[in-house]
């Protein structure tokens, strides 16, 4: 959604008519993932897209029948292997595609939410009776809602949309099939410490999407010369520094130091939140003296273990790099595995 905003702004803004393509779901060689948007307007102008280019002409050509019937609808492509090539299915793949008018109390709900970098969903009806077909709600974690499938749909699919991780569609009976559009803050990292690993980490981390934190109260380490590339850096004492980080479940905190006058404080108080993922380096005889410091504290066997450590994906890391790619490799395998609502559990 995120790449289509400003077009959309503008074009609403001169009140043009916007038609909305979404990809529902794909299979084989498709190049766009699901949840992938296109938006248009019946004067060929194009924004984002579904296909890396190879169906855009089809799906422009249902969206001014849409926009003039205001019936949505849901289109299927296929592409055999021997013509694949030809359109821009590598390996040959399958798209189906929902086209609809643009729902501008929706889009300017989840305009909001992205603003505000918070988490929620949209719900349409891709399948079913035509009083229901296009039907759209959106849902805030908050609570908030714009839009409505009807009373009872609304209640059963709020649940269920704000439990989903990723993308997708549903069945909710033989009859109504839904698809959910999840909205998710863009990730944030927190690095414990200005050390060499976490120059690299830094670096890597903003290239993937994350909003970089580095907390360091030694100047020799936390300074700008160090991190000119950083969101944040703050020259504090984790207890300090963390009082002006909202610690959420798009959040993943790596301690980097070494040293537990900084590490430990650190990692008291984000055990204590609902982040996603807590990283500490050092070797499995760190981590066994510094599981008793924190049982010695008053944290549960089961709060330890929400610790990684030694931290990172085992792949035989040695350089600074190679344990920055280790370190945001696990963290990108556990936030997309993690349940986000078991994550907001957590804060509990």
């Amino acid at each position: 959604m995120k790449e289509i905003l400003t077009d959309v702004d503008n074009w609403l803004a001169e009140n043009k008519s916007i038609a909305l393509a979404t990809v529902i779901q794909t299979w084989g060689s498709a190049p766009r993932k699901v949840g992938a948007k296109m938006a248009f307007t019946p004067e060929r102008q194009i924004s984002g897209s579904v296909s890396g280019g190879c169906i855009e002409g089809s799906v422009f050509e249902a969206g001014m029948e849409v926009l003039e019937s205001g019936q949505p609808r849901l289109l299927h492509f296929g592409v055999a292997d021997e013509t694949a090539w030809d359109v821009g299915l590598a390996c040959g793949g399958t798209i189906e595609v929902f086209v609809e008018r643009l729902d501008t109390a929706v889009y300017q709900f989840i305009h909001q939410l992205i603003a505000q970098d918070k988490a929620g969903a949209t719900v349409t009806v891709i399948r079913g009776p035509a009083s229901l077909l296009g039907r759209k709600a959106a849902f805030s974690q908050e609570g908030e809602q714009v839009g409505s499938l009807d009373a009872e749909l609304d209640k059963r699919t709020r649940l269920m949309a704000l439990a989903a991780t990723h993308s997708q569609r549903l069945f909710l009976n033989d009859e109504i099939e839904l698809f959910i559009d999840v909205i998710r803050p863009a990730p944030k990292l927190i690095m414990v410490g200005g050390v060499h690993i976490a120059v690299a980490l830094t670096n890597m981390a903003k290239t993937a999407g994350f909003q970089t934190i580095v907390v360091d109260p030694r100047r020799a380490f936390g300074n700008v010369e160090r991190f000119p590339h950083v969101d944040k850096l703050i020259q504090a004492w984790p207890d300090k520094a963390f009082a002006n980080i909202n610690l959420t479940p798009e959040t993943a905190v790596v301690m980097l130091t070494h040293d537990p006058k900084i590490d430990d404080p650190a990692l008291k108080i984000v055990l204590n939140s609902p982040v996603f993922y807590i990283g500490a380096l050092g070797s499995q005889k760190t981590h066994a003296k510094r599981r008793q410091r924190l049982a010695n504290m008053g944290f549960s066997e089961a709060e330890i273990g929400r610790i990684h450590a030694p931290v990172g994906l085992n792949i035989g890391a040695q350089t600074p790099e190679e344990i920055a790619v280790a370190i945001l490799a696990e963290i990108i395998q556990t936030r997309h595995t993690q349940p986000m609502q078991q994550q907001s559990r957590q804060a509990g």
